[in-house]
């Protein structure tokens, strides 16, 4: 019994461990496979590459499912939170309020990657209707993302240089994930014994 319960808990520990390599989308997806299953699902859904799904994620949380932004301190006072942003997409509480009552889900949650996945694509897809971005920008989709559909129309982005220098990062995350996903989707999309390319999906 014993070793049964140390067992289980080993396992738990390891599947909400971050992924070993984060450089490398094949290695993720080797690793927490379910994980292509829900980006893939998200991107039939909502239109945003998996490559882009991803990029978010690594940079808003690197796969830390209860990520949050570190406390700001005066000397030894601690002053709270910066926002109310958690999880693997660093949603904050207004809009993922927004999203559950959209999408119908009270169950949701910010520390579960099916619905973090989700959430961005939701996101994404909002701002390509509000704001005409391309679901193939990461770009701009990561400023919509980062300063909101009204921030990014008063371009509050151009007063901040390190911000703008970040979006870069994740659209060069963004082409990296892409050309490594093109060797290796096959092997998770027809991973199943009933699935045969080009016809799994």
């Amino acid at each position: 019994l014993i070793l049964l319960l140390l067992l289980t808990t080993c396992l738990m520990c390891c599947s909400v461990a971050p992924p070993k390599n984060q450089e490398n989308i094949c290695s993720i997806f080797l690793q927490k496979p379910n994980w292509y299953d829900n980006a893939r699902k998200s991107e039939k859904k909502w239109g945003t590459p998996i490559s882009t799904l991803l990029a978010f994620v690594k940079q808003e949380s690197s796969y830390r499912k209860n990520a949050r932004p570190a406390f700001k301190w005066f000397l030894f006072i601690p002053l709270g939170r910066p926002s109310s942003a958690k999880g693997y997409a660093q949603a904050q509480n207004p809009v993922w309020k927004d999203y559950k009552k959209e999408r119908r889900g009270i169950f949701k949650s910010r520390s579960n990657m099916s619905d973090a996945l989700d959430f961005i694509g939701w996101y994404n897809n909002k701002t390509h209707t509000k704001l005409k971005i391309s679901k193939l920008d990461p770009y701009n989709l990561y400023l919509a993302y980062h300063e909101g559909w009204t921030g990014y129309k008063r371009k509050s982005f151009n007063k901040k240089p390190r911000l703008l220098k970040i979006a870069r990062k994740v659209e060069r995350q963004e082409k990296l994930y892409s050309r490594q996903l093109n060797d290796c989707e096959k092997k998770f999309r027809c991973r199943q014994w009933y699935k045969i390319w080009p016809f799994c999906d």
